[in-house]
């Protein structure tokens, strides 16, 4: 995702509301997000499908990360030469 450019990704509600088409060709085309202010604050950020859909991958992909080191931590885990032993096990069958 591109970086957020501050005089051009943010609107406020009411440009939002007034060129909503525009606003959504402007992600689109520049694959960076829009922040929405209402009363001069952040209340919402327009992305891109793609872009959200890449964000969501990398998350899960962290979380997935963060439990596999928990289960190590906790003692769930398996050596490596183990985890080898069992798939070459499941294969041989």
């Amino acid at each position: 995702m591109q970086r957020i450019m501050l005089d051009q990704d943010v609107k406020p509600m009411s440009e939002f509301r007034a060129n909503t088409a525009a606003c959504i060709r402007q992600v689109q085309k520049s694959k960076r997000p829009v922040v929405i202010t209402q009363n001069g604050k952040s209340a919402a950020v327009l992305l891109d499908v793609i872009e959200f859909e890449a964000i969501s991958q990398r998350l899960e992909l962290f979380e997935d990360i963060a439990s596999g080191e928990s289960q190590i931590d906790s003692g769930a885990g398996v050596s490596h030469d183990k985890a080898k032993e069992m798939i070459l096990g499941r294969i041989s069958r």
